[in-house]
């Protein structure tokens, strides 16, 4: 086993690539520890966050993933902050303080969990996100399951090439607009100050105590349930 850990305090940006699988868990502390059982390669890196960066995971003559991207401006400023960078050639876990920020990318699956800042995540295949305090971007080549306390900005788009399954415990104000395998559906919660459009390739699933009204052109609702006690 291969572990890096960096000196991060309780509230870093950090950026995650994986080649194929990526877990990613909050946890007290002011350090960045990262793992991997691969030999594919493990790197911990700090950087400023305006550079540039591409990231590119491959296993042998099979390129999982290959972009360009900025990296994330989690805060406005004038002077760039630091941002620390975690690259798994094949898969990982990375433990990272409570209060963290994260971006994570990864050719496979991602698991999230325990973060009280910002999630950003991106999965060629599954994405799962539990117990963290704002969803930001995010979407999943096959199956999403979120259950997030808000969700970052006024109007989000969601997406899932399989079943999603969405929990927001803040979302008490919405208009709702689904897009599943069963057709299209729209909703409201509340006065509808917020907007929430979940698309997915199977089934979508709205978790909510709040009541669901139907919305025209149908008048339809499609599968709503309670949060587990």
């Amino acid at each position: 086993m291969t572990q890096r850990s960096i000196p991060s305090g309780a509230t870093p940006k950090v950026l995650i690539k994986a080649g194929t699988d990526v877990t990613v868990k909050g946890v007290d502390g002011d350090m960045v520890t990262a793992e991997t059982e691969s030999r594919w390669g493990l790197k911990v890196e700090k950087h400023s966050e305006a550079e540039f960066a591409r990231a590119r995971a491959a296993i042998g003559e099979v390129v999982l993933f290959d972009w360009h991207f900025k990296r994330p401006n989690f805060q406005s400023g004038d002077t760039p902050e630091e941002i620390i960078e975690v690259q798994f050639g094949g898969s990982g876990e990375v433990l990272v303080p409570f209060g963290s920020h994260i971006k994570v990318y990864a050719g496979k699956s991602i698991n999230v969990s325990g973060i009280q800042g910002q999630v950003d995540a991106f999965s060629g295949l599954s994405l799962n996100v539990q117990g963290v305090r704002c969803l930001g971007n995010a979407s999943a080549g096959w199956s999403m399951n979120v259950e997030s306390q808000t969700i970052l900005g006024q109007d989000a788009i969601y997406t899932a090439g399989s079943d999603l399954r969405f929990q927001v415990a803040g979302l008490t104000s919405l208009r709702l607009r689904v897009k599943d395998i069963g057709g299209y559906w729209e909703a409201r919660i509340g006065a509808g100050e917020r907007s929430v459009y979940l698309k997915s390739g199977g089934d979508v699933t709205f978790v909510t105590d709040q009541k669901v009204e139907p919305q025209p052109p149908g008048y339809i609702l499609g599968k709503i349930e309670k949060p587990a006690a």
